[in-house]
């Protein structure tokens, strides 16, 4: 599933590709893609005559900012978009069609068709469901070492689990906490109410680091992940413990271990990450 490195990627390439176009025509291929309105005719009648102003991020959702509307999109594990010409091919996994005036259009596909697309009033997307009960933006100003510890320190759960949580801090999926955890030195299965004052400042800058650094790389192309115009992210380049499983150590040498924490697989140095 892309992450926040991935998603703000695609934000940005979406920001330079449609950013100003107006919608002249919606079509939805697979209903169960928009979640709301639950009718796909509203769904384009809202959408159809308004332009695209702005494209946002919170967390791994995209904010399309309209008119009148607001368009949050979910690409979830293998949505992406493509600008096309209208009188372009498509393959059967492309499900929605935003055609702009210019004859240019904004088509989504999903193989697995897990991505939602939910349609609020301008300036109501945040007080409902699914962008009602995100936590905070880790590269924003807010996300101190004092916000991480505050949310660490409520919980009984593991690390690991409790950064996967996104009511805490939106964004980090299974890719960068493993990367995070590595960076700080702190064990995936360590409890997180127990992490001293110097492992939440070193993992608070961990987490920043790491985001950041992918951010500035496009992304980890990890199985399908590509940008709105089909370009890889190379941040996996740049890994240190997700999918090093048996491999050496970069900083010690140690083998790599991966085992499963709350359901996710998860890759650690046993030495680095002392438990």
């Amino acid at each position: 599933m892309p992450e926040l490195p991935e998603v703000e990627t695609v934000r940005r390439t979406l920001q330079n590709l449609v950013v100003g176009k107006k919608i002249a025509d919606v079509k939805v291929h697979w209903p169960k893609i928009v979640k709301l309105p639950d009718d796909t005719e509203e769904f384009r009648m809202r959408l159809v005559g308004q332009t695209i102003h702005d494209i946002q991020r919170r967390g791994k959702f995209l904010k399309f900012i309209l008119d009148f509307d607001v368009l949050v999109s979910h690409l979830r594990m293998e949505g992406r978009y493509v600008l096309a010409d209208q009188t372009d091919d498509y393959d059967k996994h492309t499900h929605v069609f935003f055609t702009f005036t210019d004859g240019t259009e904004l088509r989504y596909r999903d193989v697995r068709k897990f991505g939602t697309m939910h349609v609020f009033p301008r300036g109501e997307e945040e007080k409902h469901l699914p962008l009602s009960q995100l936590g905070f933006e880790p590269l924003s100003d807010e996300f101190t070492a004092e916000i991480l510890a505050e949310k660490v320190r409520k919980t009984k759960r593991k690390i690991k689990v409790a950064l996967l949580d996104q009511t805490h801090i939106v964004g980090l999926g299974n890719i960068y906490v493993d990367e995070a955890l590595f960076k700080a030195k702190i064990h995936p299965e360590k409890i997180a109410d127990q992490l001293s004052e110097e492992e939440i400042s070193l993992l608070h800058k961990a987490i920043i680091g790491t985001l950041s650094e992918a951010v500035e790389q496009g992304g980890s192309t990890i199985r399908s992940y590509v940008n709105g115009q089909g370009q890889m992210g190379m941040f996996q380049q740049s890994l240190y413990v997700y999918g090093r499983n048996k491999e050496a150590c970069r900083i010690c040498g140690s083998e790599i271990e991966k085992n499963v924490v709350g359901g996710r697989g998860t890759h650690y140095c046993p030495d680095c990450q002392k438990r």
